[in-house]
């Protein structure tokens, strides 16, 4: 097959992939096959900076493959996936190497503050293994419902205030009262710490020209509490 080791341009069917799925190329609708992503992530949601367990599975032996994406709803891929066998990974899509697999396991790793609800979508091609695209191979995309984070309870969080934002030289924290010493975390769409720094009261301004353009979750740990918000470099 001429896509037999994966593809790794937009095939998912995602919203943040515009619905571009691998239905582009095998046009032979679902009829008659189906296919599932399964994980092992909690009813009640998935803790942060956590590794769970992604299958996704087609319900024939017959030559496949499939391409996997996880998004919040603001459609941007969060998390870090991880290849298992007969998987690889490009950048934030996996999927699949071996062609023969009737299913595919890997590891997501949760990202490292709250993105929200997160979905797991992707396209799975059932083929007719005769080499050709075309109207005999079957495709079927699927998504999981949405997980959220494990919520914090009211005394875990902490209430901060933030300004500017959008900001692109500097930012300043406003901990509540008695938080006198906190440390700031700024982490990337798909959950990379990009900056950290230690702030107090007396000096709770944050130089920031170094972050590329774009959206953050910054984090603010202080003492046993912590509070997140979202934060655009402009």
């Amino acid at each position: 097959m001429s896509s037999s080791d994966g593809r790794t341009d937009a095939r998912s069917g995602s919203p943040g992939d515009a619905g571009v799925s691998c239905m582009a190329c095998h046009t032979g609708g679902s009829s008659g096959v189906s296919a599932s992503i399964t994980t092992n992530i909690p009813a009640a949601g998935y803790n942060l900076n956590t590794n769970y367990t992604i299958t996704v599975s087609k319900s024939t032996s017959a030559a496949g493959g499939f391409q996997l994406v996880a998004e919040n709803d603001d459609n941007t891929k969060v998390g870090v996936l991880t290849a298992g066998s007969g998987t690889s990974v490009s950048g934030d899509r996996i999927t699949h190497s071996n062609s023969s697999n009737s299913t595919w396991s890997f590891t997501w790793q949760s990202p490292s503050t709250d993105q929200g609800n997160i979905k797991f979508y992707s396209s799975v091609v059932i083929a007719n293994g005769d080499g050709e695209n075309g109207v005999e191979d079957k495709v079927v995309n699927t998504s999981t419902n949405g997980a959220t984070v494990l919520s914090l309870s009211k005394a875990s969080r902490l209430d901060f205030e933030m300004y500017p934002n959008p900001a692109s030289a500097s930012v300043t924290i406003q901990l509540p009262s008695g938080s006198d010493i906190a440390k700031v975390e700024f982490y990337d769409h798909l959950g990379r710490l990009a900056l950290t720094q230690n702030i107090m009261n007396s000096s709770n301004k944050i130089d920031v020209n170094n972050l590329s353009k774009g959206v953050y979750i910054l984090k603010v740990l202080s003492e046993d509490k912590i509070g997140s918000q979202k934060f655009i470099k402009k």
